[in-house]
This record gives C-alpha cells, sequence and structure tokens, in this order.
C-alpha cells in the first residue's frame, strides 16, 4: 500500500477522494459506464470491494452498485459534513472513502436494494479474463 505522500504525488484526484473525503464530478469517472465483467478492487490498496454483477444505471453520475462484494469489504459511518446527513463509505482494509451508501437502489425481489454511490477515482476494475 501507498504511503499518502506517494499517493499525493501520483495521483492528486484519488487522494482529495480516498484520504480527503473529496467527490469527483459527476459522469466525469472512468466507470460511470463501463460494462465489462469483473472486480472492482480500491485503487488504494487492492481490496476486492464490487463485483460487476451488482452494478446499476442509477443516472446519478457515479458507479453505483447493491451490495459489496462481501459485508466486511467496506464500512460504513455516520456523515454529517456538507449540511446533510449520508452514510459514508470506506475500505475496510485501508480506510479509504470510496463514496456514499443510500437506501434509494433498485427493487429486488420486492425489496428496495442500497445503493452504493461510489467514486471511480476509488476504484480499479480488474476484467473477467476473457474480457
Amino acid at each position: 500500500m501507498k504511503s499518502d505522500e506517494q499517493l499525493k504525488a501520483e495521483n492528486p484526484e484519488l487522494y482529495k477522494v480516498a484520504r480527503e473525503g473529496g467527490t469527483e464530478k459527476p459522469f466525469a469517472g472512468k466507470y460511470v459506464n463501463e460494462k465489462k465483467s469483473g472486480m472492482y478492487h480500491c485503487a488504494v490498496c487492492d481490496a476486492p470491494l464490487f463485483s460487476s454483477e451488482t452494478k446499476f444505471e442509477s443516472g446519478t453520475g457515479w458507479p453505483s452498485f447493491t451490495d459489496p462484494m462481501v459485508r466486511d469489504a467496506v464500512v460504513l459511518h455516520q456523515d454529517d459534513t456538507h449540511g446533510m446527513r449520508r452514510t459514508e463509505v470506506q475500505c475496510a482494509k485501508c480506510g479509504a472513502h470510496l463514496g456514499h451508501v443510500f437506501p434509494d437502489g433498485p427493487e429486488k425481489n420486492g425489496k428496495t436494494c442500497d445503493r452504493y454511490c461510489i467514486n471511480s477515482v476509488s476504484l480499479e476494475l480488474k476484467p473477467k479474463n476473457n474480457e
């Protein structure tokens, strides 16, 4: 895992999001419209976080997922910044800020799923071998 100094020097945008809790501009991230199958990993520490099988088009401008790969892959914290009450999503392995989770995802089996709204810069897609 890279130090904060290395991260800031090599990828200032990732540093701003992962370490300072920033947000990339909507519809500007590299994975907003990504359709490849694979596993999305933490861009800071390479921990597997989200499967492409849970990715969906939310129309929000950020990649959205219904569930992390496993519940323990992420940790959730209350975030009251910017005059809003939200739930922050962090990588459980390195503490990188990934985005936020909201209770307004798609309906599945008669129940509304969560929407993990994640910054593209916080992710690295590892496509399946055949793609």
